[in-house]
């Protein structure tokens, strides 16, 4: 049997030798569906391979998800060779999104080796459009991540501990998106090193549902569509441009402060707390995208009509609901289950007609992934 050694300092996963004898001819599938995740913490500026800038915490959704099946058999290959891969996403072949999948698991031999040893056909479908608001790439590649350490466990016996598990799926995911570190955990997950978080970093995010007040265990998640254009500027380029942002080093500590402020209203179940960083946080993530060098704006004239809206609705009724924003047009409205009838009234009568042909999506916090088992 391979051993893999876990870095004790930097948490990097290396001197892996998962390599298959050259006696086993395995041949067979895995699936998992994932979840994506909406960061109420924004991670907005990376270095290295894929390491945050600042920590993070998101909300872990349950009705946007990404269900991703690997099916798998043995293949013979020379030293030369790649990875072999067929991808169908929702059905249909999707060369960019199999280009970029085969540059990952490229980029992994080094902790997986044996996947050169396979012939793999990934199936990927999403629960929600694409576009909408709903972060695909960490319900997707959170997804993946999870089958391949499926795969390791099945072929070498390791991986048995849960926690073992979901930590290094955790770490494989952030290697194909950042945001999909997060979204192997149920309800709240945090990532990025911060003294307020125990066990904490920045190689995988770490699970934050047992300080969790049982009020934002329930969190409604309604998303407004304000436009399902593809965005102008991805957020790989945003992630980019912070590099040389004038205010970089500024927001990076703005973050970490901000999660030593929200950690407690979180465990308390303070919503009024909450709901002012995630609105300041959703706001100061389109005001360094607008600071930036080229700007680029993503909110359209009806984000801010909603975000008027919202607020003056607030403050009529005294309600605790509130807003973010990801990278994009598109309004997550945030609030409490027990206030969902008069909330969701006021978002039918007032918000739902501003939105693109009408279209919501009603989500909530989510229980995390499940391996669909055949």
């Amino acid at each position: 049997m391979n051993e893999l050694y876990l870095h004790p300092m930097s948490g990097a996963y290396s001197n892996a030798k998962l390599v298959l004898n050259t006696s086993d001819h395995p041949q067979g599938s895995v699936t998992w569906k994932s979840p994506s995740n909406l960061a109420i913490i924004k991670y907005w500026g990376k270095h290295g391979r894929q390491l945050p800038r600042n920590p993070s915490i998101s909300m872990t959704l349950n009705a946007a998800h990404t269900t991703t099946t690997i099916h798998y058999r043995r293949r013979e290959m020379t030293a030369s060779e790649g990875i072999s891969l067929e991808l169908l996403f929702e059905g249909k072949p999707a060369p960019k999104f199999a280009e970029r999948i085969q540059g990952f698991l490229g980029s992994i031999t080094d902790i997986y080796p044996f996947l050169r040893q396979l012939h793999l056909t990934i199936h990927s479908d999403n629960s929600f459009p694409h576009s909408s608001g709903i972060a695909s790439s960490a319900s997707a590649m959170s997804a993946l991540a999870l089958c391949l350490c499926s795969l390791e466990r099945h072929f070498f016996d390791t991986l048995q501990d849960k926690s073992e598990f979901l930590t290094k799926a955790s770490y494989i995911a952030r290697l194909a998106s950042g945001s999909a570190s997060r979204s192997v955990y149920p309800y709240m997950s945090a990532w990025g090193k911060h003294g307020d978080v125990p066990g904490s970093s920045d190689d995988y995010a770490v699970p934050f549902a047992e300080l969790l007040h049982a009020s934002f265990k329930t969190m409604r998640n309604a998303i407004l569509i304000v436009s399902s254009g593809t965005k102008t500027v991805s957020s790989s380029a945003g992630h980019e441009l912070m590099e040389t942002h004038p205010y970089a080093s500024t927001r990076y500590a703005q973050a970490g402060q901000r999660m030593s402020q929200l950690l407690p209203a979180l465990q308390h179940g303070d919503w009024a707390t909450f709901g002012q960083i995630a609105e300041n946080e959703a706001l100061t993530l389109h005001a360094l995208m607008m600071a930036s060098n080229p700007s680029y704006i993503l909110m359209k004239p009806a984000s801010l009509e909603l975000i008027d809206l919202i607020r003056g609705f607030r403050a009529d009724s005294g309600l605790p609901v509130y807003f973010s924003l990801d990278a994009g047009p598109n309004l997550h409205v945030l609030y409490p289950d027990e206030h969902a009838m008069e909330i969701e009234a006021f978002l039918q009568s007032s918000c739902i007609p501003k939105c693109e042909d009408g279209v919501w999506i009603s989500d909530k916090c989510g229980t995390g992934p499940e391996e669909i088992l055949g």
